[in-house]
């Protein structure tokens, strides 16, 4: 366990906000698709951490999440000032394999899954694409982050607010004849559906390595418990097995995700 002093705590859009961590210790290690349990403080009566996605990290100790408030715990999380110290664990989880020199990386995020991929950008040789996809353009979130690290941002939402109108997998046929010929490594983080989805889409087109974040709702991060279990394909009668996603996940290979009933 570290702790974790509160350095900035800020509203990016909405209900969305950022708070950075002075945690030199885990900032040391953490890699791309790695989470941080967090104890959040002032809430004794509340004894579950909450996992948040690493979104970054810097040489100087400084961890970056990116989070929604969508319950008491993270609404508590957004009124922490600068100076509250908070409980910590990590990095935890299996993290995505940084893409090989000659490899393009894309990058799908859903929503708020577009933090727990970009610490991507800095892990890889060449500027790749990042295909972003909400349900409105109040969704999309680190689109200049993404533009100022060079990668080339695509954007999809369902009410056509901004980008193309649709799911973020319409944005894969016109990405797949601009890339034509080009050695592609995908990633993917977001809502489960379009999780699934992609694991479909991905090997039948020849990417079987593709990598996903089956983030999932935990209880003791480091895999005790079982409270965060998803189905991995496996060679037994029922084809499948429980694995996870707090320490063999969170982070997959799209072809071993189970996709039946």
């Amino acid at each position: 366990m570290q702790s974790g002093v509160i350095i900035s705590n800020t509203r990016l859009q909405g209900d969305y906000f950022k708070v950075t961590f002075y945690t030199p210790e885990i900032c040391a290690t953490a890699q791309p698709g790695q989470f941080v349990h967090v104890k959040i403080a002032n809430m004794e009566e509340h004894i579950l951490r909450r996992p948040f996605s690493i979104c970054n990290v810097s040489g100087s100790g400084e961890l970056e999440v990116v989070y929604k408030v969508v319950g008491a715990g993270t609404e508590v999380l957004s009124k922490l000032p600068e100076g509250t110290l908070c409980d910590l664990l990590g990095p935890l989880g299996k993290p995505f394999q940084a893409p090989a020199a000659d490899e393009v990386p894309v990058l799908l995020g859903g929503g708020y899954g577009a933090a727990a991929m970009f610490m991507l950008t800095e892990k890889s040789a060449q500027p790749g694409v990042v295909l972003l996809g909400a349900r409105s353009k109040n969704d999309l979130l680190l689109i200049d982050d993404y533009k100022q690290s060079g990668f080339e941002v695509r954007l999809a939402t369902n009410d056509g607010s901004s980008g193309i109108k649709g799911l973020i997998t319409e944005l894969l046929p016109p990405l797949f004849a601009d890339y034509a010929g080009k050695k592609l490594h995908f990633y993917a983080c977001g809502p489960m559906p379009m999780l699934l989805a992609l694991c479909r889409i991905l090997p039948e087109k020849g990417y079987p390595e593709a990598e996903v974040s089956l983030d999932h709702l935990m209880c003791c991060g480091v895999g005790a418990c079982f409270a965060c279990v998803v189905k991995i394909k496996a060679d037994n009668p029922d084809g499948f097995r429980y694995a996870r996603t707090c320490s063999e996940g969170p982070v997959f290979a799209a072809k071993d995700v189970y996709l039946g009933e």
